[in-house]
């Protein structure tokens, strides 16, 4: 195009696209939701983007949060928590463009313009399993990771796993408990696990983090395994143990029309004699309770097969943006997918941005294609 041929529109320069960074919510991952944000905020270009930071109290209620990334760090004797507020945050489509409104008791609302992008870093139901994802459907608005459906398949470890079967994906053994199954017939259950064959893992059905999950080693310790998890989910799902070592593999979407791409694998390994299991406390609080090695030390075809599976469980569940895929690798060679995190941890130092950046896409890129890919994506069907 020449010079002459440009338009006053095209000569103005263009505003920054706005970011509204949404954390917080009301799920028993509030906590692992504000150190993710601390991530994202202490790395977004500022220069790029508009960022505002939005969280959501365990009531439920939108603020305007701080974004002071020191106040959602997480220690051993400290949980960061999104305060409640006397005035409310609210999503609202005015003039065609999608407001930020501010609300007070007996006050005039104030318009803090428009949102061109969310980005959902919430952690659990009321925000990873489809429900935060409608209401930004509902309004038309852009949004950075999967959609409605992919989020509550996700988010379900008991659909999750019949997508993945239905898929021709293997799955370990396992049974679902239903709130009324357990109530009106808990021996029925016990003798479903006991077939299993112990040690099984009981989980809640929509947490993540490792939240209310038990390994038990024998029929007498299931009951307050059950228990545990039910204070966070009365759906469980009662996993066989497998013995195998964990390997996980981080996908992006592919740009337009482009398949997922793929990280190089990794593994978790937890350090001997600190925790039977990679939990919450290995994860997110202890720095040397677990590492990772990437690429996982695994043949070469191996290697080839995770990635493959990655992308295939990430389009079975239809998911976009961004995904964590884990599998048990089996002293035989067989690879048995474990589950799919439609919002995995994004700290930096969490699992997934660590396979990208040993895979060569840096933290603070890997958040701008994410926030590029929301941008270029239409609400909607799709």
């Amino acid at each position: 195009m020449s010079d002459e041929n440009l338009t006053a529109a095209d000569e103005a320069p263009r505003a920054k696209p706005r970011v509204a960074v949404l954390f917080g919510g009301r799920s028993s991952e509030h906590a692992v939701s504000c150190v993710t944000a601390a991530g994202v905020l202490g790395a977004i270009n500022k220069d790029k983007y508009d960022v505002i930071p939005i969280g959501i109290a365990k009531s439920g209620q939108w603020v305007l949060a701080a974004g002071d990334t020191a106040q959602w760090s997480l220690s051993a004797s400290s949980l960061p928590e999104v305060p409640p507020s006397s005035e409310t945050v609210t999503l609202a489509e005015i003039g065609g463009e999608h407001q930020l409104i501010v609300a007070a008791p007996n006050q005039v609302p104030q318009e803090l313009g428009t949102v061109d992008v969310v980005f959902p870093l919430l952690h659990g139901p009321f925000g990873e399993d489809g429900t935060i994802q409608g209401l930004l459907e509902l309004s038309d608005t852009r949004y950075v990771g999967a959609g409605v459906l992919a989020s509550a398949v996700g988010m379900d470890k008991h659909y999750m796993k019949v997508v993945f079967e239905a898929a021709g994906l293997h799955v370990g053994p396992y049974i679902a408990v239903t709130d009324r199954q357990w109530v009106k017939d808990a021996e029925a259950v016990r003798k479903q696990v006991d077939q299993l064959g112990f040690p099984v893992f009981v989980k809640p059905a929509r947490a993540g983090s490792s939240m209310g999950i038990s390994k038990v080693d024998s029929l007498e310790g299931l009951d307050a395994a059950v228990e545990e998890a039910r204070r966070h989910d009365l759906k469980l799902v009662i996993e066989a143990g497998i013995v195998g070592r964990e390997i996980e593999c981080a996908v992006l979407e592919g740009r337009g029309t482009d398949s997922p791409r793929t990280s190089m694998p990794g593994e978790i390994s937890v350090a001997a004699g600190t925790h039977e299991f990679y939990d919450f406390n290995a994860k997110y609080v202890e720095d040397d309770a677990a590492a990772l090695s990437c690429p996982a030390d695994i043949p070469d075809e191996a290697i080839v097969r995770v990635r493959e599976l990655a992308a295939a469980a990430f389009d079975a569940v239809g998911a976009e943006g961004l995904s964590r895929v884990d599998f048990f690798y089996t002293p035989d060679g067989e690879l048995i997918i474990n589950e799919i995190n439609t919002m995995p941890g994004f700290t930096p130092k969490s699992m997934y941005p660590q396979m990208w950046a040993a895979s060569g896409l840096n933290y603070a890129d890997l958040i701008d294609e994410l926030i590029h890919l929301a941008l270029n994506r239409k609400t909607g069907l799709r």
